[in-house]
């Protein structure tokens, strides 16, 4: 029986995902990024970050300060405020936009939540920040023996165009190219369209994208 998917929504990366995404792509990739990477490409405007994840829902375990009388009163009003809890990211997509070409650098999602759906909710994500940023094509790079990957992205419409021989500087494993449709045409869309449905009758009511392509929600100030 498939196990659940944790409550998710989507939206940028911020600076205080990085320990969270880096700890994702170590566990998911034999090489990765140092930390100052990802620090540079949030700057970075040419990149779109996206993460999935569970919301941090505020809480923290101190006890209220019960006490009485006005010293009471100043230690609970000047006393700091314990921060709120993180959010948990679940997963993270980095995607490249130049020359009217999107092009996905990383989508990884923790270990023990792969195969729950949150990889194509990062895919989409991924396809609608290219949209929203005037592209005309997404293209990636995948490991040729990545079959569950290339099954992935060829249900969304990436097609096979070439192969980067030797890419994969762990074990020099080839690439598979591969990108989609024009963005814009009426069968893409359609394509993805289904896509999406098929999605929402599977999350029901927590589908964390909704209405056509999903918008992503902004990071809050």
């Amino acid at each position: 029986m498939r196990a659940a998917p944790p409550p998710c929504l989507i939206r940028p990366m911020r600076q205080d995902d990085i320990p969270q995404a880096l700890d994702i792509e170590r566990h998911s990739f034999p090489t990765m990024w140092p930390q100052t990477v990802y620090q540079r490409e949030l700057q970075n405007k040419m990149a779109r970050y996206i993460v999935a994840y569970t919301p941090g829902d505020g809480r923290h375990d101190a006890a209220p300060d019960r006490r009485r009388g006005p010293l009471a009163m100043i230690r609970r009003v000047f006393a700091p405020r314990p921060a709120a809890a993180a959010d948990r990211v679940l997963g993270v997509l980095g995607l490249w936009c130049a020359m009217g070409e999107g092009h996905i650098v990383t989508i990884a999602v923790r270990p023990e939540l792969r195969r729950l759906g949150i990889g194509e909710v990062l895919l989409v994500a991924g396809l609608e920040a290219a949209i929203a940023a005037n592209q005309d094509e997404v293209t990636l790079e995948c490991r040729v023996s990545n079959a569950a990957a290339r099954a992935l992205y060829e249900k969304y419409g990436f097609h096979e165009v070439g192969v980067r021989a030797r890419y994969y500087s762990d074990n020099q494993e080839d690439a598979v190219l591969m990108t989609t449709p024009p963005l814009r045409s009426s069968l893409f869309r359609s394509l993805i369209a289904g896509r999406i449905a098929e999605q929402q009758a599977r999350w029901g009511r927590d589908y964390p994208l909704a209405g056509g392509l999903p918008r992503l929600v902004d990071a809050p100030a």
